[in-house]
């Protein structure tokens, strides 16, 4: 049997950057799924609600990737309670030709923060204004930084303001933030206040209740929402969902059962039949993004396989021209 590489978490940091190139890999993931033959089965979930745990299996097959991914990704949301972080999880790459194990990528969710922040930026690039510079970021974990840092390499950021329910963790993730960066990064209070004028909106939170008034988005305003991957979490106002134009979903078929869209479906304040554009169709040039620049865009992202497939392929590519990783043969 062929060696199978195993990657670390330390050396998939090593190897995957949140740069460019994992942008444009994960571009090209959302742009097949719109023109190519993708197998891409719906999310397998687990709810350990005693413990706040949830986990999600994800996978897909992109015609012309040399590899398939399967994810496994647990959140247990009462950890740092315990010192433990909220996410971790796995990857394993196998060949699309044979089926055997190529790679073992023991990131701990680390990819996954990337391919959602890399999602996070394609859909602010399709979707928001080319001058957008300010931004409001809804909470003050690893996806919030990462979001605000995938933001800046496709968009001109010149300010951004971090709310989160602890005022001190977001104090700490806008110095970081200003440092890392070198923009003005400020720490607001009050939400409202904190996306009053900003050009584009990220929610990252696991909010059970919407935190995100439709009244308070100004005309022109971009909101990428990210947290809702289940049933019960709900960070925007269903209100607008029906409001922007257009509404996008990374899967249509997923947001209308987990993701925002359900929401504003379960408030009937959208068609059970109406249409709506994925972002792949956008990125694809099938479906209209922006269509001018008083119009209010809303992307939800749930989280799709072949952003997972996409992103492992570019793991195991680099690693295999560096020589990284160790081989292990059963």
């Amino acid at each position: 049997m062929p060696a199978i590489r195993i990657l670390t978490e330390a050396e998939l940091r090593a190897l995957v950057p949140l740069d460019g190139e994992a942008v444009a890999c994960v571009e090209g993931a959302f742009a097949a799924l719109a023109t190519q033959p993708v197998a891409m089965p719906p999310v397998l979930r687990l709810d350990i609600p005693e413990h706040r745990g949830e986990v999600d299996v994800k996978t897909a097959h992109v015609p012309g990737l040399p590899g398939f991914a399967i994810k496994i990704s647990p959140g247990f949301f009462d950890n740092p309670k315990r010192g433990l972080p909220s996410l971790n999880g796995m990857m394993v790459l196998f060949s699309a030709t044979t089926g055997l194990a190529e790679a073992l990528l023991l990131d701990n969710g680390y990819l996954t923060d990337v391919r959602t922040a890399a999602a996070g930026a394609v859909a602010a690039r399709h979707l928001a204004r080319a001058d957008a510079a300010v931004v409001a970021v809804l909470g003050a974990g690893v996806q919030a930084r990462l979001q605000l840092e995938a933001l800046a390499l496709v968009r001109p950021i010149r300010e951004a303001r971090i709310w989160a329910r602890d005022p001190a963790k977001a104090a700490g993730a806008a110095a970081a933030l200003a440092a890392d960066l070198g923009i003005a990064v400020s720490a607001v209070p009050d939400i409202r206040e904190a996306v009053r004028g900003a050009d584009v909106v990220v929610t990252t939170t696991p909010a059970e209740r919407p935190i995100l008034d439709a009244s308070w988005v100004d005309p022109g305003t971009h909101v990428t929402a990210m947290g809702s991957d289940a049933e019960h979490k709900n960070e925007i106002d269903p209100a607008l969902v029906a409001r922007a134009a257009p509404y996008v979903a990374d899967r249509l078929a997923q947001t209308r059962r987990l993701g925002e869209l359900h929401h504003a479906l379960r408030a009937g304040l959208v068609g059970e039949r109406e249409a709506f554009p994925e972002l792949g169709a956008v990125v694809a040039g099938l479906a209209p993004g922006r269509v001018s620049a008083e119009a209010i865009t809303l992307c939800d992202l749930t989280g799709t396989g072949v952003q997972d497939t996409a992103i492992a392929n570019l793991a195991a590519a680099r690693a295999a021209r560096a020589g990284a990783g160790t081989p292990f043969t059963t």
